[in-house]
């Protein structure tokens, strides 16, 4: 199995699928392996026009469980070497998307191979989780999905095989201040920068609450605090030239247990105090399972792990409206979104037999 799963992982990374470009070629490469599954192609095209595509592949009688992976991944930032060489060096995979999570594709499409005719099998692989979910929103729309009756979903996101059974989810803020262009010497135009700042010291303020106001956090969490993550962009204005436009993104990730509307509030009102534009792109209710539910039971159970949560989020935010999701997959989070990811092949060949034993109706 060493060769098969080292291979097509590699062949994976091997093909751009950045969230803003079309991730159809990882599709084709993808279906091709999966001979004998019914498959229902999702396409749409996203908020640029770009072509996109879901699958939701199957076989067998309805019902059983889901294995979920996502074909897109970060932008190259900071990559010095070929971010696409799928490079294997001492038993480990290189390359943009390795472990988060086109390594955990390639174990998933290999258990699902091996599990017997009679179980029901079926795949989730969607595309845009690292942007807008909205992969996971149409496969979670879609008849295709709907009509298996799914009893639970592995979200394969890399956990170390040890079992999340929740994790937090965001909203985006999309904060944008205006100003007029001109040469800056000129005294003519006006910066948006300056508008902007205002505002932005307001929410410096909802970030230290959120760090120091217990009522604001969650004890189940590492860190118990919310995410509340900020990036300005000038749009490529020159230094010389008064900035006719300033974005500041807000990422807040909230926790199922915390009543998080005080912070969207404290937003809101900062950008009507200071005539800042703001746009909200909420993902779905935080999913989060009690440690006693079957599905977290049961991946308990086949790992031999303890069940946790995490601070980050996943396609389970939308996945959950389709049955109850589980976070669990082979590697770890640590080089994922950096220019030195990696992951290592024991470690997905071992996920293989996890995920066969959570397929397994008599399991």
């Amino acid at each position: 199995m060493t060769d098969a799963l080292a291979r097509l992982a590699a062949e994976l990374v091997a093909i751009d699928s950045r969230s803003f470009v079309s991730n159809i070629a990882v599709a084709d490469r993808i279906e091709a392996e999966l001979t004998g599954f019914d498959i229902a192609r999702i396409d749409y095209a996203d908020a640029a026009g770009v072509p996109k595509r879901a699958l939701v592949a199957h076989r067998g009688p309805p019902g059983g469980y889901a294995l979920s992976g996502h074909m897109d991944t970060v932008p190259d930032t900071g990559w010095t070497d070929d971010p696409w060489s799928g490079r294997i060096e001492g038993g480990v995979l290189h390359g943009l998307g390795s472990v988060d999570m086109k390594g955990q594709l390639a174990a998933c499409i290999l258990a699902a191979r091996g599990m017997p005719v009679d179980c029901p099998v079926t795949l989730l692989l969607t595309t845009d989780e690292e942007t807008t979910k909205l992969g996971a929103l149409a496969v979670a729309a879609s008849e295709a999905a709907k009509a298996l009756g799914l009893l639970g979903i592995i979200v394969t996101e890399p956990t170390g095989l040890i079992p999340v059974r929740g994790h937090r989810s965001q909203i985006e803020f999309t904060a944008i201040a205006s100003g007029v262009q001109a040469h800056s010497s000129t005294g003519q135009g006006s910066n948006a920068n300056w508008a902007l700042i205002p505002f932005l010291v307001e929410l410096e303020k909802i970030h230290a609450r959120l760090r120091s106001d217990t009522s604001l956090q969650d004890s189940a969490y590492d860190p118990p605090f919310s995410d509340f993550n900020l990036v300005i962009d000038n749009h490529g204005t020159a230094v010389n030239v008064t900035v006719a436009k300033a974005t500041a993104r807000i990422k807040f990730r909230r926790s199922r247990n915390v009543d998080w509307q005080p912070v969207v509030e404290a937003v809101r009102a900062a950008a009507e105090r200071h005539g800042i534009a703001l746009h909200e792109r909420a993902e779905g209710t935080p999913p989060e399972l009690p440690t006693d539910h079957p599905l977290i039971a049961r991946a308990v159970r086949m790992t031999n792990s303890s069940a946790k949560t995490a601070p980050y989020g996943t396609d389970a935010s939308e996945l959950q409206t389709l049955a109850p999701c589980v976070v669990l997959g082979p590697g770890t989070i640590e080089t994922a979104h950096t220019p030195r990811e990696c992951v290592s092949l024991a470690e997905l060949e071992r996920a293989v037999p996890v995920f066969q034993r959570m397929l397994s109706l008599g399991a």
